[in-house]
């Protein structure tokens, strides 16, 4: 009995100690850095263009009555503004579809370093737009700025995916959107009239991105890469073995090593697939369908919406124009800290309930948000109401859909599905973006105060979706992962040749016999 007391109390103290373990310096660092630089720039930009909004408009008006002696057409400048707003989603679809290409020779880390140049020439650009009295500067930063977000989506959730261990896989994944929570709210804040938000002094808000991307591009170069990559793409085991080391905290990485060779050994001879390939694999159907419904309820659930016009909307609900600033900026702190008790439970209670229970939320909060709206002129509290239900959907939103979706992409997909699976999320991320940030404006001039209504509806089907087809992974290995799917998808992964089976079914033929090219590998690398 004393015995197998002091057995478990040993087990109890090496499993903490391990988990201890797991959060190195180095893991934290890089997590912090590269997030710095790239998802908290793309929250940054999503808040930013609101609070400046009016001025913007005012620079747009004199500069077209500048050069064409006339104002501009209200209609016409409701489309610009509107353009001005959605183009930078369109710069992240061409950021995705160029992510591939260029982590492919570059790797994880020096991709998010040479995207740091899209950042500062971006800044530039729209800081002197009202100095150079060319509003089109504004509109093309904007769109740099957008490539800069659609690479920065594309490859830091990968990068955080590939090394971290499976035990801390969902909250190290979780800090991509912890840091666009905190984007958004320093976006709010330096857009406080007390601060940035002046006739003269706004453009400085689109100077301020120059910061984080310098911060990352000096820190950055000290960190490793991805172990991963550095083993399935560029076989170095020297390389990896030290990144292991630093990434993990300890000297001996003989099993993390092990894990690894085995995978590189069926890599060798597997090429990365494409979209089309992932798309036509029968056993990735509904992980493919899932990473798609994901995406899509992420953008079209109506948080962006609330970002890029909380003004108007507050306005709508009848505060003060004056008070409108500092009740945005309430939503970027509530945002912030649901993004954080996100990370610190998605461990315990896993992705799924998280994903059901925060857009179920969002659908009840949206349908309260709607009656306050309607009712708003029948007592002077009901606007404050209003304020209340959108708090709790932005809640809703950050407790589990806000940072889930990048988390799943990585671990539905195995290292050769991976890159084209991220181009597929961040296309259908990206255009969904775009569609929202281009037709809100008209939607809430058609429907007025109906129109969230429409987003209800979306995390209603957002819900039922994840409730009846997702399963549970966490602390699953990808294989685990796919053997879930296999019911569904009526055909089972291959169980012994991994990823090789994967890229030749996808390619229409057969592999190598991959299980006696494992063994000798594994045989000839022992660590």
């Amino acid at each position: 009995m004393e015995l197998r007391e002091k057995d478990t109390a040993e087990n109890k103290e090496n499993k903490s100690t391990r988990k201890k373990a797991d959060w190195s310096c180095s893991l934290v660092a890089v997590s912090l850095v590269g997030a710095l630089g790239s998802s908290f720039l793309y929250g940054y930009n999503l808040s930013v263009v609101n609070a400046p909004t009016p001025y913007i408009k005012a620079f747009y008006n004199e500069s077209w009555e500048r050069r064409h002696g006339h104002p501009i057409d209200p209609d016409t400048l409701t489309l610009l503004w509107s353009v001005t707003v959605s183009i930078f989603a369109i710069g992240g679809l061409v950021g995705t579809l160029i992510a591939k290409k260029i982590g492919k020779f570059l790797g994880r880390k020096n991709t998010l370093l040479i995207n740091n140049g899209f950042a500062i020439s971006a800044a530039l650009l729209m800081a002197f737009a009202l100095q150079a009295e060319a509003f089109e500067m504004l509109i093309v930063g904007r769109f740099i700025m957008g490539v800069d977000g659609g690479i920065s989506l594309s490859v830091l959730p990968m990068y955080l995916n590939e090394i971290s261990p499976k035990e801390i896989r969902g909250s190290l994944g979780q800090v991509t959107a912890i840091f666009i929570c905190i984007g958004v709210f320093v976006g709010q804040l330096l857009g406080l009239p007390e601060l940035l938000v002046k006739e003269s002094t706004w453009p400085y808000l689109f100077g301020v991105i120059m910061v984080p991307a310098f911060i990352q591009l000096v820190s950055l170069p000290f960190l490793p890469e991805s172990p991963h990559y550095l083993l399935l793409e560029k076989h170095d085991e020297a390389r990896a073995m030290k990144a292991f080391q630093t990434f993990l905290g300890k000297a001996d990485v003989s099993r993390e090593m092990q894990e690894a060779l085995a995978e590189s050994c069926v890599q060798r001879n597997v090429h990365l697939l494409s979209v089309l390939q992932l798309l036509r694999a029968p056993f990735l159907r509904w992980q493919v369908i899932t990473v798609v419904v994901t995406m899509a309820c992420y953008q079209l659930c109506g948080l962006n919406a609330i970002w890029f016009y909380t003004n108007s909307i507050f306005g709508k609900a009848g505060i003060p124009q004056e008070k409108t600033p500092y009740v945005t900026l309430s939503t970027g702190g509530v945002e912030t800290l649901a993004s954080i008790f996100s990370g610190l439970v998605i461990e315990r209670l896993g992705r799924r309930p998280l994903l059901i229970g925060g857009f179920g939320l969002m659908a009840v909060f949206f349908g309260a948000l709607t009656v306050t709206l309607v009712l708003q002129d029948h007592a002077a509290w009901i606007p404050y109401l209003s304020i209340v239900c959108i708090l709790a959907v932005i809640a809703a939103f950050c407790s589990g859909p806000g940072g889930i979706p990048f988390i799943l992409t990585g671990e539905l997909f195995q290292q050769s599905q991976r890159p084209a699976a991220f181009i597929m999320a961040g296309t259908v991320n990206w255009l969904s973006n775009f569609a929202v940030g281009l037709l809100f404006p008209f939607i809430q001039r058609s429907l007025d105060t109906y129109c969230f209504l429409v987003f209800a509806a979306i995390c209603v089907i957002g819900a039922l979706y994840f409730y009846f087809v997702l399963p549970e992974t966490k602390n699953r290995t990808h294989a685990e992962i796919s053997q879930e799917f296999a019911k569904r998808n009526k055909a089972s992964p291959p169980e012994e040749t991994g990823d090789t089976a994967v890229a030749e079914k996808a390619n229409g033929g057969p592999g190598p016999d991959s299980s006696s090219t494992l063994d000798n590998g594994v045989k000839d690398r022992a660590v």
